[in-house]
C-alpha cells in the first residue's frame, strides 16, 4: 500500500527539522533561523500591493532590521546603565531612537 505524499513546507516557514543519524541513533536538530522576511513582505504588500521584492532585497532588509535592532538595544542598555537601572524601559528606547535615527524617523516612533 503506497504511503500518502507529504506536502512540502511552505516557503519561509521556520520549523526545526529533525534528522536521524546513521549508526548512533541520535537525532540532529537543525537550528531555527529566525528572520524578518515575512514581515518585510507583509509591510510591502500593505504599502504597495502590486510591487514584488527579490530575495536579495529581502535579505538586505533583514540585515538592516537586525542591525538597527542591535544598535538600539546596545545604546538603550548603556543608557540604562548610566542611570543605574537594570531594566530597559520604553523611556530608554525612545531616548535611544531620538539619538540614533535622523529627523522624521526619530519623531514618529515616540508617539
Amino acid at each position: 500500500m503506497p504511503e500518502p505524499a507529504k506536502s512540502a513546507p511552505k516557503k519561509g516557514s521556520k520549523k526545526a527539522v529533525t534528522k536521524t543519524a546513521g549508526k548512533g541513533g541520535k537525532k540532529k536538530r537543525k537550528t531555527k533561523k529566525e528572520s524578518y522576511a515575512i514581515y518585510v513582505y507583509k509591510v510591502l504588500k500593505q504599502v504597495h500591493p502590486d510591487t514584488t521584492i527579490s530575495s536579495k532585497a529581502v535579505s538586505f532588509m533583514n540585515s538592516f532590521v537586525n542591525n538597527i535592532f542591535e544598535r538600539i538595544a546596545s545604546k538603550a542598555s548603556r543608557l540604562a546603565h548610566y542611570n543605574k537601572r537594570s531594566t530597559i524601559t520604553s523611556r530608554e528606547i525612545q531616548t535611544t531612537v531620538r539619538l540614533l535615527l535622523p529627523g522624521e524617523l526619530a519623531k514618529y516612533p515616540n508617539n
